[in-house]
């Protein structure tokens, strides 16, 4: 069909009939709907059409050059929107779409100026500030590229796929708060944005606001029950807010959806060994291994179960493994170091403890100092070190002890400590200046983390620094206090503690309850809390009772409760920071000891290395306190007897 023809019939009625007048327009909005509907050639025809008539005609140069981006010819495109804006240049989409080819061409700056003059000629449009922030992100220019996704936002806050976007950017950005307010907003407005619900669930998990997490989790699960993914952080967000069997029931729910994950096998089993239920957790941790058999978490936690159950070599050809399949992360060689000192092997222990300071999500607090490390490779002879606190109050009050042996090397020692125990610890033999942490530090040549001096110095069992009490003597106007507080000595004196710091993350098995420990009482003693910040049900059960002495408001830190100790007979405590306080002051200590404890306590005894004034009571393989408690209420009940006012 020849060009006479074509004008004749039309196509489709899609190009100008021979009834109408041929402009250039009517070419234009002919090839126009063509190019909507796809057909490029077809509209490639009228839009050179109509340049065969006027060939300065802009709205088809425009034409021209969106038909090469429709193809891809980017260089093509950008010289047919050039010869439009010459033609016309007060034309926003002319410039929108030249500076959408630039792009293309990576052409950036000259694109960020296209979308500029666009913005110049009608600011109102909201496709174009978001084109110039998705190009601005893209060039890593972050503060230009939020204020323009705010600028959209502006003009219409009721779109949820620009909330969500600016949210992007600002948690790119480590804009947490802004970002979960954008998240948040894109839900709002968009209650089933399964995607919003979950970055921001991501968020506030993040920051450890479980509350907060578990409502965006819930409602992405709600919109979505297919998704494993949420309910497994439904369980992740429960388990720290000590929902434990919730938190399961949704592992569970997460594995029901996605069974042959592996990762979701491994967190019912994990959730299982968090709950003590070693044989069960052993059972799911296999299944990992079975749908992925070099799964090295899953090695991991199977070695962490296998130590419970007392099947030590197991434990350590899991670990291992692990090890060998992802021989630089610092978590498994942290586990396999703290399984080493549990056993008693100090050797390995303590140089693969190191390791834990590399760790993302563990353990100490590596402190970037232009001085190098000293862990007594050198001599130090003359030299200011600075020893630091690295871990909790209870391995700071542990670990101080060798601060003396440092200065006994000619050194001068700088002791950083948690504020809490800097009155505590000032005065310590060998400390030449005792400051709390980010206070002003002076100069100083080297330094070594107090959870590193028993590397330094090598320690083996029977090589632990276990000499009396190195903590200077406390004021006696401070025990003269307490000795009139108490009144007259005609009982036993017992000290209580019975939970440690909720956060811990082994908290549930290493504490118990005021109503559980109760079943030591004795009449014939005097009972004492030492408990600071008991937990509301401890607190309602403290209350009712008129045998237990609670004098903790008068415990203001560390050097009152050292104070109070000094004139009790003994302590009673799980392993917590006053466990380590009551030992370090020679006091007899029992300890409560979950029945996997912390490397510190070892295995299979009833003393400890470090402590010549410590007992140790353990829970047998039921993993409770009962049997325990049972052997203390026998142990006290000897002592109340031998006692003489």
């Amino acid at each position: 069909m020849d060009h006479q023809q074509r004008r004749a019939t039309g196509t489709s009625g899609t190009t100008p009939s021979s009834e109408r007048t041929e402009t250039p327009a009517t070419w234009f909005e002919a090839g126009l709907r063509l190019l909507q509907a796809g057909q490029l050639a077809q509209a490639e025809q009228c839009g050179r059409q109509a340049l065969t008539i006027d060939q300065g005609h802009a709205d088809s140069l425009h034409l021209m050059g969106l038909l090469c981006v429709a193809s891809k010819q980017y260089d093509l495109a950008i010289e047919w929107f050039a010869m439009a804006i010459r033609q016309k240049g007060d034309v926003a989409d002319y410039f929108v779409n030249l500076g959408m080819a630039l792009h293309r061409k990576e052409r950036f700056d000259e694109a960020i100026k296209c979308y500029d003059r666009a913005l110049m000629l009608n600011p109102d449009q909201i496709e174009i500030w978001l084109r110039m922030a998705e190009l601005l992100q893209h060039q890593e220019r972050f503060d230009e590229a939020i204020k323009a996704f705010d600028r959209a936002v502006t003009l219409d806050n009721a779109r949820a796929d620009i909330w969500y976007r600016m949210g992007e950017i600002l948690q790119q950005q480590k804009r947490v708060d802004e970002a979960l307010l954008s998240f948040d907003q894109a839900l709002k407005v968009k209650p089933d944005h399964r995607e919003a619900a979950n970055a921001s669930g991501l968020l506030y998990f993040e920051t450890k606001r479980y509350e907060d997490a578990l409502a965006r989790f819930s409602r992405s699960a709600e919109i979505d029950p297919t998704q494993a993914g949420a309910f497994n952080f439904i369980s992740r967000c429960q388990w720290p807010l000590r929902r434990y069997e919730e938190a399961l029931a949704s592992v569970r729910k997460a594995h029901e959806v996605a069974p042959d994950s592996p990762e979701i096998t491994r967190n019912v089993g994990l959730l299982l060994q968090g709950l003590s239920r070693h044989e069960e957790a052993m059972v799911w941790l296999e299944k990992a291994l079975a749908l992925r058999p070099d799964f090295p978490q899953a090695l991991n936690d199977r070695s962490v179960s296998l130590m419970a159950l007392r099947r030590i070599d197991e434990a350590f050809a899991d670990i291992d493994r692990a090890i060998a399949l992802d021989p630089e992360c610092p978590d498994y060689r942290w586990n396999r170091s703290m399984a080493q000192l549990l056993v008693g092997n100090f050797d390995d222990g303590w140089q693969g403890r190191e390791w834990g300071r590399k760790s993302t999500v563990l353990v100490f607090e590596d402190r970037k100092f232009e001085a190098p490390h000293w862990f007594g490779e050198k001599p130090i002879a003359d030299k200011t070190i600075l020893l630091h606190s690295d871990e909790g109050l209870g391995d700071t009050i542990q670990f101080s002890r060798y601060a003396a042996m440092v200065a006994k090397l000619g050194a001068r020692v700088i002791l950083e400590v948690e504020a809490p125990l800097q009155a505590l610890l000032t005065g310590l033999e060998g400390v030449s200046l005792c400051l709390p942490k980010n206070a002003e530090l002076p100069a100083f040549d080297l330094h070594c983390p107090i959870g590193g001096l028993p590397l330094a110095f090598k320690t083996r069992l029977d090589t632990i620094p276990a000499s009396p009490s190195c903590i200077a003597p406390l004021p006696q106007a401070r025990l003269s206090a307490w000795q009139d507080r108490l009144g007259v000595h005609d009982r036993l004196r017992v000290g209580l503690v019975w939970s440690g710091n909720p956060l811990h993350t082994n908290d549930r098995n290493r504490s118990t309850s005021l109503r559980q420990m109760s079943s030591i009482f004795d009449d014939r003693a005097r009972f004492y809390s030492l408990q600071k910040a008991p937990r509301p049900e401890d607190k309602a059960a403290l209350s009712e009772r008129s045998d237990v002495i609670d004098l903790t408001e008068y415990l203001t830190d560390f050097v009152e409760t050292a104070a109070l100790i000094s004139h009790l007979d003994l302590v009673i405590t799980v392993d917590t920071s006053v466990a380590h306080l009551a030992a370090t002051l020679g006091r007899p200590t029992w300890i409560l000891l979950p029945h996997t404890p912390d490397y510190r306590w070892l295995l299979d005894r009833d003393d400890s290395p470090w402590y010549p004034s410590v007992r140790l009571f353990r829970q047998d393989e039921r993993r409770n306190y009962d049997s325990a408690l049972a052997c203390v209420r026998e142990a006290l009940g000897a002592l109340i007897g031998a006692f003489k006012a």
